[in-house]
């Protein structure tokens, strides 16, 4: 009886060994295809950071802009800062400028083309630590001169706040996110292109808001996610074996 009672049990635990093993391996196999995925978009932003600027396409080809072929393009294009209320965005140092240590935020402002279109430019950072209204009005007012300017930078596009972030301060005119349609709706911008431009030069007299040239540096750690995967894979199996053999000789 008790014979008959433990193969049935031995089978269903071997069954959820083989099921747990399975999702190890595929959560593995997943790691090594996000790898090669990764080093695919490290290689397309390397080459777009080190390419030459080129115009910034017109309105009309605005909606066909995507993430995945035109994050981190070099544009250059004529622009005249817009006398509306600007938005800062926290930020407690930065992955892609080398130049930024510490906490600050970033001065975003609406900039109209020739054409009339509007473009949401971060101007660059300003240090910031309290994240209080006048060290950014300060920064901003010189940029506010009604004369059209040359401006390079990055074609970047609006980030989706996470459920951790906190909700921007209207009062203040903080915000957490990368969100320059959320601004754009809150400050009265008007309508604003899809994507935001992060400035590269030119940089104002004083450094302050300060734009600089983008260094992405992406986290790869998939391998080293795929091999443990793979070896928690492993240890199921190995310890269902000996489990096993366990119970054949008791």
């Amino acid at each position: 009886m008790n014979e008959s009672a433990r193969k049935p049990r031995v089978a269903g635990f071997a069954l959820f060994t083989l099921f747990l093993a399975a999702v190890l391996v595929a959560l593995g196999v997943w790691q090594l295809q996000r790898r090669v995925a990764k080093h695919q978009l490290i290689a397309a932003l390397t080459e777009r950071l080190a390419a030459a600027p080129v115009a910034l396409p017109p309105p009309s080809q605005w909606s066909t802009l995507t993430p995945e072929r035109d994050e981190f393009r070099r544009v250059t294009f004529t622009a005249t800062y817009e006398s509306r209320l600007d938005a800062m965005v926290y930020s407690s140092g930065s992955a892609i400028r080398s130049d930024i240590s510490g906490p600050g935020t970033w001065a975003f402002l609406p900039a109209r083309l020739p054409g009339g279109d509007m473009v949401a430019v971060n101007a660059g950072f300003v240090p910031n630590t309290q994240q209080d209204r006048a060290p950014q009005d300060r920064a901003v007012a010189g940029l506010i001169t009604n004369k059209p300017a040359m401006l390079t930078g990055y074609v970047r596009f609006p980030e989706t706040a996470s459920v951790l972030m906190p909700d921007a301060e209207r009062d203040k005119r903080l915000w957490f996110t990368r969100d320059h349609l959320a601004m754009s709706r809150a400050l009265g911008w008007g309508t604003v292109a899809p994507f935001y431009i992060d400035l590269e030069r030119p940089v104002p007299e004083n450094g302050i808001p300060r734009p600089g040239p983008l260094d992405v540096h992406l986290k790869d750690d998939h391998l080293q996610y795929a091999i443990t995967w793979f070896a928690l894979a492993g240890a199921v199996l190995i310890a269902f074996g000996v489990w096993a053999r366990g119970r054949r000789r008791a």
